[in-house]
């Protein structure tokens, strides 16, 4: 009877060793399918070039060019063209200030800060500015 005991404990523990070794081989193997393929990494701690911020802020026809240009350039979803002083006569005679924050906030089709998310407020008040034709 204790043999019989002792070889069932013993076939018990084999059984259970190789679940367990089987479980573990399953999880590597799992764990090797569905690692990420590559990984992101940005600026100077990824052994890559820092990213420089600019030292002076950008004029507004810089501004300009590089953001808004596609839809103030063509009158895109009534936004008013660059030069045309009835349209942003229209925009001003709220003032400056509030023509700034409309930019800054963003306004009817024209999403907070147009299409240059990076740009500083003083760079906004620059770009409109130079559209307004009040430079």
């Amino acid at each position: 009877m204790k043999q019989l005991k002792a070889l069932i404990l013993a076939a018990a523990t084999l059984i259970m060793a190789q679940a367990h070794a089987a479980t573990d081989a399953d999880a590597e193997k799992i764990a090797e399918r569905i690692k990420p393929v590559g990984e992101v990494c940005v600026g100077a701690d990824c052994g890559g070039a820092a990213v420089a911020a600019s030292a002076e802020p950008r004029s507004g026809e810089e501004v300009y060019n590089s953001a808004c240009t596609a839809c103030h350039g063509t009158g895109l979803m009534g936004s008013p063209k660059t030069g045309d002083t009835a349209a942003w006569d229209e925009r001003l005679a709220k003032g400056m200030d509030e023509t700034l924050q409309n930019a800054i906030n963003g306004i009817n089709s024209m999403p907070p800060k147009g299409t240059c998310a990076d740009c500083s407020d003083d760079e906004l008040l620059a770009a409109i500015k130079y559209m307004s034709g009040r430079d």
